[in-house]
């Protein structure tokens, strides 16, 4: 069975650094999409980034472009999630997911993604 294991969440001042990282298992890591997507209190879903298979491709929400950076190492079955000059807006549970079928690009929707990690709390102080 597949499982995707967050960390790396904490509590850090406005404009410091943390990097999420997601361990995979389950199934070849390598052939899959990757996302991240974040949580608020009180606020729905919303995505955060993607990455494609190969990792050729990446996207991001606009308010993160310039400030995050998705990455894989699928030597390392793991997705990761730089997260740079951090603003209290972003403070949330980060969760990480992976897409439903092999070979795909980018994925943008929650619905595109089979499955999801436990997610990681994090907490940016003005």
């Amino acid at each position: 069975q597949v499982q995707l294991v967050e960390s790396g969440g904490g509590l850090v001042q406005a404009g410091g650094s943390l990097r999420l990282s997601c361990a995979a298992s389950g199934r070849p890591f390598r052939l899959y999409s990757m996302g991240w997507f974040r949580q608020a209190p009180g606020k729905e879903r919303e995505f955060v980034a993607t990455i494609s298979w190969s990792g050729s491709s990446t996207d991001y929400l606009n308010s993160v472009k310039g400030r995050f950076t998705i990455s894989r190492d699928n030597a390392e079955n793991t997705v990761y999630l730089q997260m740079n000059s951090l603003k209290p807006e972003d403070t949330a549970v980060y969760s990480c997911a992976q897409g439903r079928t092999p070979f795909q690009s980018r994925l943008f929707e929650s619905t595109q993604y089979e499955y999801w990690g436990q997610g990681t709390q994090v907490t940016v102080s003005s």
